[in-house]
């Protein structure tokens, strides 16, 4: 029987989108809502800053552990199964967040939301890279990235018209469910099919950590994707400080910061695809985006930042450059065999996601605390840090453009 071929625009590839589209609101909400909804659960002006970070913790350790959960799920029992079964805890995670009460409530229901939102992605690019052809693999992958990243814009304009976060909570739930209803019509990756029947060894974590060969591909995996979170964990998170201490401005909102540069990324992970397409290259599309990310970074912390606006456009430049996300996914999708891909892919984009603390640690605790530096020195020899890091994994990291994705791992 000849197995169906599918295009980019095909269901599995639309779902696939408007998945992470739901990932992505629900993920970013936090951070546009947190001042009232902390405020509405009891923080004080005093306790804001040390309640927030706990919850957001919270719902960062839900989304490591969850990545490897619904990973090792998704090789052993299919990359629907993980779909259907994150999207029903985020959903329910969204609904019980709009009836919380107290910042320990709150840090509950986003540690189970970040649980089930570790799923969606890696599982949906999985299906995705598995059902289209190798050449068309990139594109699809983009723009599932690219529509899903529109959810910030979305959840930003979501609150600015409702200014309700409890009512955006729900909102966020409604359209999970709305989103489960179509995932019924898509169909199940042919790949794994062939690999569940097979005798092979599936969805174990431990294969990808106790072999030195696929090790190195995991951490190269891994490391070179810091640059997005940096970007947006730091500079346009905390945009509102940056613009204080460099050029005095008090009104810059860093919800704003985010909406722009969310949408810059949303843009950029559209033009991604068709890069690497156009070059026959992951690896050089990839490099063409550090590059300017460097250079805007450059931006960010020079003499021509000097104002709200020049603020809110470097932001979304930013944004732009770090909108390789569907790229660096797909590049540890195609990493790995079958029985090993989901569990690859679902845990890479979320051990990034948990490097956001360990970032934070060095910019904050040992620059800023420890050392005494400041705000603008810290984030420039953090910046530096982590473009580092990155650049030296990305050499070491392997060009998957033309890789043919029907093989196993051995244990």
């Amino acid at each position: 029987m000849t197995e169906k071929k599918y295009g980019v625009l095909s269901l599995p590839v639309i779902v696939a989108a408007l998945g992470y589209f739901v990932d992505i609101y629900d993920l970013l909400l936090f951070t546009i809502v947190k001042k009232p909804s902390m405020i509405g659960v009891g923080a004080t002006d005093g306790s804001l800053l040390s309640d927030s970070t706990r919850v957001i913790n919270w719902q960062m350790l839900g989304l490591l552990l969850g990545g490897i959960i619904w990973g090792v799920l998704a090789d052993k029992k299919g990359r629907l199964s993980v779909l259907f079964g994150s999207i029903i805890l985020y959903s329910i995670a969204n609904f019980c967040t709009g009836f919380i009460h107290t910042v320990d409530q709150y840090a509950i229901c986003r540690f189970a939301g970040g649980l089930g939102l570790a799923g969606e992605l890696g599982a949906g690019i999985t299906l995705v890279s598995e059902l289209l052809p190798k050449n068309k693999r990139g594109i699809g992958t983009s723009l599932v990235a690219g529509i899903g990243l529109s959810g910030a814009v979305f959840a930003y304009f979501t609150y600015q018209f409702t200014q309700d976060w409890r009512m955006c909570y729900f909102i966020g739930g409604a359209l999970g469910v709305a989103l489960l209803l179509l995932r019924v019509s898509v169909a199940e990756s042919g790949m794994f099919k062939e690999v569940k029947e097979s005798n092979a060894v599936k969805g174990n974590f431990f294969m990808l950590i106790n072999n030195g060969k696929r090790f190195k591909k995991y951490i190269t995996s891994i490391l070179i994707g810091l640059p997005t979170w940096y970007v947006i964990g730091i500079l346009v998170n905390q945009s509102d400080r940056f613009g204080k201490a460099m050029f005095g401005s008090t009104t810059i909102d860093s919800g704003r910061s985010i909406m722009f540069a969310y949408a810059a990324i949303a843009i950029g992970d559209m033009f991604v695809g068709l890069v690497s397409h156009w070059f026959k290259s992951r690896k050089k599309a990839l490099l063409l985006y550090y590059i300017l990310c460097i250079l805007c970074l450059v931006l960010f912390f020079s003499s021509y930042n000097h104002s709200n606006a020049s603020m809110y456009t470097i932001c979304a430049l930013l944004g732009f450059s770090t909108g390789f996300w569907a790229i660096f996914i797909t590049m540890g999708a195609e990493q790995f065999g079958t029985n090993l891909r989901a569990t690859a892919a679902t845990t890479i984009p979320n051990m990034v996601r948990g490097a956001l603390p360990l970032i934070n640690m060095l910019f904050l605790d040992l620059f800023q605390k420890s050392w005494g530096w400041t705000l603008i020195n810290s984030g420039m020899v953090t910046g530096a840090v982590v473009m580092t890091i990155t650049l030296i994994a990305f050499y070491f990291t392997e060009e998957t453009f033309h890789k043919d994705l029907k093989y196993v791992e051995l244990p």
